[in-house]
């Protein structure tokens, strides 16, 4: 069953490029997540999609999100992939595409891994699903759901 905006996201853990084990309560009641899902490490749009991530990595952590790439290349390859373009956030591996099951992300033309961005609030609530195969529009959406969310949260809440 698909996941939806309001749901809580699944708890996972990966293997992150520092060989350790990610966690995702580590992250819960901390701060808001943007978890992307891409299709493969040194493609054309996944290249432009992790470095427009990278370009913008300080204003998501100015509104107090973590950024976390999840495809199902191996640790190596997103070592590698990582190093090459200097990109300051986590990237998982989901190569048995358990995470990629269950966060409910399709195929794209039934074979292509399908590229989708789940952006939550500290405590795991799904704020924005988004799904499109332009690699550069998931960065512009994820960062306007967070302003609002961040607005909302200063109003509301004071902080």
């Amino acid at each position: 069953m698909a996941l939806k905006i309001g749901d809580k996201i699944p708890n996972f853990t990966a293997k992150d490029t520092n060989g350790n084990l990610f966690d995702s309560q580590d992250y819960l009641g901390k701060q808001p997540l943007v978890i992307y899902f891409y299709p493969k490490d040194n493609t054309p749009g996944c290249t432009t999609q992790a470095c427009s991530f990278r370009d913008n990595y300080q204003d998501f952590k100015d509104l107090g999100a973590e950024v976390i790439g999840i495809s199902s290349d191996s640790v190596r390859s997103h070592i590698q992939f990582k190093s090459k373009f200097n990109l300051p956030f986590i990237l998982l591996s989901d190569n048995d595409k358990k995470i990629r099951k269950l966060f409910g992300v399709q195929n794209n033309l039934l074979v292509i891994p399908g590229r989708e961005t789940f952006v939550t609030d500290k405590n795991g609530t799904i704020l924005l699903i988004f799904n499109s195969m332009s690699a550069e529009i998931h960065i512009e959406k994820a960062l306007s759901i967070l302003k609002k969310y961040s607005n909302y949260s200063s109003i509301c809440f004071g902080h």
